[in-house]
């Protein structure tokens, strides 16, 4: 038996449970490691009860051996947590659970007992107003990769990656440096080539539409064309600065396998729209594998039955990709 992944709950009170069973309920369907599930073991089998899938949960202890996790159970390491009603309303009152939840996980990690993890989806909104501004910065913290990491939005047709994250839009600019581009842009090169055994092409967009500004500064002449110049010198495939507003195109689309973007929404909403719950969201510049699904705690649809699993499943099959 091959290492497992550890896929973390995330959010007790979003949509996390009930894909984690019905990508349970599917996993004879696809090729995959041996999983497990850190969570709280109570709140798990109530969330099962609920939904009424036709699964069983059964706990293990966090120095598992690999046969704990043969057969049809969840195999669960237990981590503490309690709520009156089996649904609440999200707050900060599951922040404390969540982070331990991912403590353990790099527990694991740590001594070398999984490939990788997998997060079930948090709500920034909340993690926002805790000492972190979110799970990539709590786990950048524990590991110490500060300033190392990027965010990429992965499918098999394309792949995108924001400089900036989650920041204003009024912040955008000063956030923005020629320095982060390119260390962002060797950190997916490094991936690709590292996991895939692959040269990729990358587009790179400007910032203003279509690539102009009448300001006296433009980021495009200061910022982005100096980086392209500089990855250029380094044999890095890259083009740009592209308009983002035609670049997602289908003729555009086969000419990339990234397109870097300046921005958040410049470069998930497109991909998003492009490929749904396929994409996933891969955490570059870490020691490990940190991958979750490409969405959010579906507050509007928590409890009804109706959750889409396709971005944990794409999340599981990833580990069965990389080399």
């Amino acid at each position: 038996m091959t290492k497992p992944i550890a896929i973390i709950l995330g959010e007790p009170n979003s949509i996390s449970s009930e894909i984690i069973f019905k990508a349970w309920l599917k996993k004879k369907k696809f090729k995959h490691h041996p999983c497990l599930v850190i969570g709280n073991y109570n709140l798990l089998c109530r969330h099962l009860k609920y939904f009424k899938f036709n699964l069983k949960i059964k706990l293990i202890e966090k120095n598992f051996k690999l046969e704990d996790l043969e057969g049809r159970a969840i195999p669960v390491i237990d981590v503490k947590y309690s709520q009156k009603r089996i649904f609440e309303k999200i707050s900060k009152k599951s922040n404390k659970f969540i982070l331990n939840c991912f403590s353990q996980g790099l527990y694991l990690l740590k001594h070398n007992k999984v490939l990788g993890i997998i997060n079930g989806p948090v709500s920034k909104e909340t993690l926002l107003n805790n000492k972190f501004n979110g799970i990539t910065e709590f786990i950048t913290h524990k590991t110490g990769c500060h300033n190392k990491v990027a965010m990429l939005i992965y499918s098999k047709k394309i792949a995108v990656t924001p400089i900036t994250t989650h920041v204003s839009i009024k912040k955008i600019c000063s956030k923005l440096s020629n320095k982060k581009i390119v260390n962002q842009i060797k950190e997916i090169v490094f991936f690709y080539n590292n996991h895939f055994k692959k040269k990729i092409k990358i587009a790179i967009t400007g910032l203003n539409p279509h690539c102009f500004s009448n300001e006296k500064f433009s980021e495009e002449n200061k910022i982005i064309k100096p980086a392209i110049r500089k990855l250029k010198k380094q044999k890095i495939n890259v083009s740009g600065p592209l308009s983002a507003d035609t670049l997602f195109s289908s003729k555009n689309r086969k000419r990339f396998d990234v397109v870097v973007g300046m921005y958040h929404d410049q470069v998930l909403t497109p991909i998003k729209t492009l490929v749904g719950f396929k994409a996933i969201n891969i955490t570059l510049g870490l020691p490990f594998i940190r991958v979750s699904p490409g969405h959010g705690v579906a507050t509007d649809i928590v409890g009804k039955k109706i959750a889409d699993p396709s971005g944990l499943i794409e999340s599981v099959k990833f580990f069965n990709n990389i080399k």
